[in-house]
């Protein structure tokens, strides 16, 4: 079982090479085999989710639940699937980022890489703290509401 936690700020190529963190590679589990399936976040604010191969396969788990003929269910699936990708580490831990979730993310020359329990998420740096300052919450608020108290 792979669990990230923590940010890194990484440049990424012309290429649209990004390299892994090593504090987050040794998050991942050997079952991962050193590659991530990435596809959007479910947000409106556009990231890239980032799973490991092994925790990509509990998610393929859940989607085989879903109901192919409800239409919401069935749009979920299309819109995530439609943006899934596998990539594999090169020798530098680099992954190779698809053009196209480059271009949703607005992913320039830097990305935040954010570990998120069982994913990555990838974000263009400014995308997020504008994500940051634009909640009506704090995060006191949340933490309150969503822990319930129980915070260390």
């Amino acid at each position: 079982m792979s669990f990230f936690k923590g940010r890194e700020t990484y440049s990424v190529d012309d290429k649209g090479r990004l390299a892994i963190p090593a504090k987050m590679r040794k998050s991942m589990s050997p079952e991962s085999m050193e590659t991530f399936v990435v596809t959007r976040g479910p947000d409106e604010d556009p990231c890239i989710y980032a799973y490991p191969l092994d925790e990509w396969q509990k998610v393929e788990g859940q989607l085989a639940g879903l109901n192919q003929y409800n239409d919401r269910d069935r749009f979920f699936l299309r819109t995530l699937l439609y943006w899934a990708d596998e990539l594999i580490f090169d020798k530098q831990h680099r992954v190779m980022l698809p053009k196209a979730l480059v271009e949703f993310a607005q992913i320039e020359k830097t990305a935040l890489i954010i570990g998120a329990m069982d994913h990555l998420e990838i974000w263009n740096p400014e995308i997020f703290e504008s994500y940051l300052t634009k909640r009506q919450e704090s995060y006191a608020e949340v933490a309150e509401t969503v822990m319930g108290g129980r915070l260390l």
